[in-house]
């Protein structure tokens, strides 16, 4: 994205080789990056001195110290993740975030606000909580597009052939409207509609015609197919079709259905977020 502001969170863990796909072409596209380091933050265990009416709370002794022990922590790894970046010549900012997993969504939103999209690192896969809290916050809590993957293409933040599931839903309107400055670089836009139903209410009488011509107008080279799923798990279709057409990055609407569903019954979303095979722009 020529001059865009991307929010990128890792963990603090992060290896400086996990930032490389992002700032390679960070550098040549004049992005500028804020970097937000990670660390969930248990809650202390509070204890009761006494009784009842008369008990007086009672936090361990080394909390405190334990907390500034982390926080120190996030600080070194925080200046050497900024090195690195200032080694690639990318303009960058860098803030740390150690607090409690509940508070992360909130606080995450509120930061992804103000960017044209947000890439989260691998390395925060290792923190399952922090992981799904750090995508939840994007995605619920803020109107910016969320990048899964950025490393398992080598084109996937300047791609030239990109698939979009399409399926007329909200999530997937705003989720090629976050991708346009993307779409618009492509050499090629293939627009994947699975198990289309032809009628007024649902995909049109022409499933795809109105994504594509929106597309075209902005210069972009569409294609679209329709594909029978067989049944099939559509995340899965997904990354057979996308892999077929040698796709750099998949763009899709998230949660179409809703969280408690696809955390019961699981989903496209919650497979698409799971898996690391293929970089994916998703939006809510």
């Amino acid at each position: 994205m020529k001059n865009a502001s991307i929010l990128v969170l890792v963990g603090g863990s992060a290896q400086g080789a996990d930032l490389d796909p992002v700032l390679k072409t960070a550098a040549a596209d004049g992005t500028h990056l804020s970097l937000l380091v990670l660390e969930a933050q248990h809650r202390p265990q509070v204890y009761t001195d006494g009784v009842g009416f008369y008990g007086m709370p009672k936090l361990p002794k080394n909390w405190q110290k334990e907390i500034e022990n982390a926080q120190a922590e996030l600080t070194d790894k925080a200046k050497t993740l900024e090195k690195r970046i200032s080694d690639a010549g990318v303009n960058c900012d860098i803030d740390i975030l150690g607090c409690d997993q509940a508070a992360l969504p909130a606080i995450i939103g509120r930061h992804a606000s103000t960017f044209d999209a947000v890439i989260i690192s691998n390395d925060l896969r290792d923190q399952d909580n922090t992981f799904g809290n750090a995508v939840h916050g994007v995605l619920f809590q803020s109107s910016t597009a969320v990048i899964l993957n950025p490393g398992a293409a080598p084109k996937a933040l300047r791609p030239e052939r990109v698939f979009i599931s399409w399926d007329t839903s909200i999530p997937a309107a705003r989720a090629v409207h976050a991708a346009l400055p993307l779409l618009t670089g492509a050499e090629e836009v293939t627009v994947g509609i699975f198990d289309p139903v032809e009628s007024a209410d649902r995909f049109g009488e022409n499933p795809g015609s109105d994504v594509a011509r929106w597309l075209s107008h902005h210069g972009c080279h569409v294609t679209v197919q329709s594909y029978p799923s067989g049944g099939a798990e559509i995340g899965e279709r997904i990354r057979a079709r996308s892999a077929e057409m040698g796709a750099d990055l998949v763009v899709m609407g998230a949660f179409g259905h809703s969280r408690m569903r696809q955390a019961v019954f699981g989903g496209t979303t919650r497979s698409v977020v799971e898996q690391t095979e293929f970089p994916v722009l998703l939006a809510h």
